[in-house]
C-alpha cells in the first residue's frame, strides 16, 4: 500500500492526493529511518543507485535506470604545480562539484523521477502528467516509459527544441502552452482535475523530494559521514535544495551525521522570490533569461525553502544574465559541459566568497545540475 501523506499546514492525511484540500502541498506522514549506525561506504551496494538508501525512502523500488552516485570533482582542476590564488581572490572557489548532469537523462531530476514514478505505480496510475520547462519533463517521461506508463508533458511554447525532442522520443504526449511558466502549470493542473492523469509534479509531489533527498544521503556517504560546511544550490521550485535539506535532516535523525550544512541558494535575477522574501526587497527588473531552468516566480514550497535557509543559517542571492554567461563560459573552459542554469550556483559561490559568507577553508559542495545537451 502507498504510504500516507500529511498536510504540514492543517494536519489532514490522505492516501493519494496531489494537493491538500486546504491548498497546501503534502508531505509523507512519516520519514522512514534505518536502525543501527552508519555503514562504511564499502558496505553500501552502490550498484543499486539511489535505491542503496531504501531504508530512508517511503516508496518501493519499481523502476530504475541506474541514477545516483554521481561523482564529485575539484572545481578548479589545476595541475599540482600551479599555484593557488590568494585567500582574498574571489576566483578561489575551494569547492567540490557534484556532477549531477551525468545522470541518465542529464540532470538531477532523475532522482525525483525515479521515486515519483515508483509512487505512481504504487497508486495504480496508468498515465502521468507533468509540467516542465525541460529537465523534469524529460526525466518523468523517461521513467514513465521505463515503467510502462503513458505520459503527458506540458511545456512552454518556447521550450528548447532539444528538450522537446528528448521528451518526444520517449513516446510521451507533449502539449505546448503559450504564456508564462505559471500558465503551463495551470494547464497541467486543469488536465489532472479533469481526470486525464496522475499528477507527477516535481513541484507538488512529495515523492519527488524523497528522491532528491538521496543527493544528501549519497554525498554524506561519499564524505565518510563528515558533511561539508555548505552547499550552494540553484533554486527554482527548490526541488534539489529542499531535497538536500530533508536528506540531511533524515541523516541527523538516524544519528548518521551530527550537523546539517549551511544551505546557500542561487536564483535567477528577475525570478528570485526567495531572495525578495528574505531581504524584503524587490526582485531586479532585468530578468536572467539564460537560466531558464529556474525561472519560477511562485515556488510551491517557498515557505519550506525559507525555513531551510533560516534553520541552517543559510542565504539566497540572485545572479544576473551577464554573470551567468561569464560563469557558463568559465565552466566550459574548465571541462564541464553543462547548461547555463548550472552556472548560477558557482557564480553565487564567488559572491558568497566576496561577502565573507563562505571562508577560505570551508568545505563547499556545488551540484552541477544539468547537461548542456
Amino acid at each position: 500500500m502507498p504510504a500516507d501523506l500529511r498536510c504540514p499546514a492543517c494536519g489532514d492525511t490522505d492516501a493519494d492526493r496531489w494537493r491538500c484540500e486546504c491548498g497546501q502541498p503534502l508531505d509523507f506522514a512519516t520519514q522512514p529511518l534505518p536502525d543501527g549506525p552508519a555503514p562504511a561506504l564499502a558496505d553500501l551496494d552502490t550498484r543499486n543507485g539511489l535505491w542503496a538508501f531504501t531504508d530512508f525512502l517511503p516508496v518501493e523500488r519499481a523502476v530504475d535506470l541506474g541514477a545516483g552516485w554521481t561523482p564529485g570533482v575539484d572545481s578548479e582542476g589545476r595541475r599540482p604545480s600551479e599555484s593557488r590564488p590568494s585567500a582574498g581572490d574571489a576566483s578561489e572557489w575551494n569547492a567540490t562539484f557534484k556532477l549531477e548532469y551525468v545522470s541518465p537523462t542529464g540532470s538531477f531530476k532523475d532522482r525525483g523521477a525515479a521515486t515519483t514514478i515508483a509512487r505512481a505505480v504504487e497508486c495504480g496510475a496508468d498515465r502521468v502528467i507533468e509540467d516542465s520547462s525541460g529537465n523534469a519533463g524529460t526525466a518523468i517521461a523517461t521513467y514513465a516509459a521505463r515503467a510502462g506508463l503513458d505520459a503527458t508533458i506540458y511545456v512552454p511554447a518556447d521550450a528548447k527544441s532539444a528538450k522537446l525532442r528528448a521528451i518526444e522520443r520517449t513516446g510521451a504526449d507533449v502539449v505546448r502552452i503559450e504564456g508564462t511558466r505559471e500558465d503551463v502549470t495551470a494547464a497541467a493542473i486543469e488536465a489532472v482535475e479533469n481526470g486525464e492523469g496522475w499528477y507527477a509534479s516535481h513541484a507538488w509531489n512529495p515523492a519527488f523530494y524523497a528522491g532528491t533527498a538521496t543527493f544528501a544521503l549519497e554525498l554524506a556517504a561519499q564524505c565518510d559521514w563528515s558533511v561539508p560546511d555548505a552547499i550552494v544550490c540553484p533554486i527554482g521550485h527548490g526541488t534539489l535544495f529542499l531535497g538536500a535539506y530533508r536528506g540531511f535532516r533524515a541523516l541527523r535523525a538516524a544519528g548518521w551525521i551530527d550537523r546539517i550544512p549551511r544551505l546557500l541558494g542561487a536564483q535567477a535575477a528577475g525570478y528570485a522570490p526567495v531572495v525578495a522574501r528574505l531581504d524584503a526587497r524587490t526582485d531586479p527588473d532585468d530578468p536572467n533569461d539564460l537560466a531558464d531552468g529556474i525561472q519560477i516566480r511562485e515556488p510551491v514550497r517557498i515557505e519550506a525553502i525559507c525555513e531551510a535557509i533560516e534553520t541552517t543559517n543559510g542565504d539566497a542571492i540572485a545572479i544576473d544574465a551577464e554573470t551567468t554567461r561569464e560563469e557558463h563560459d568559465r565552466l566550459a573552459r574548465a571541462g564541464f559541459d553543462v547548461e547555463p542554469t548550472c552556472a548560477v550556483a558557482p557564480a553565487a559561490l564567488r559572491e558568497y566568497c566576496e561577502r565573507g559568507v563562505t571562508r577560505e577553508n570551508d568545505r563547499v559542495v556545488v551540484p552541477l545540475t544539468g547537461s548542456n545537451t
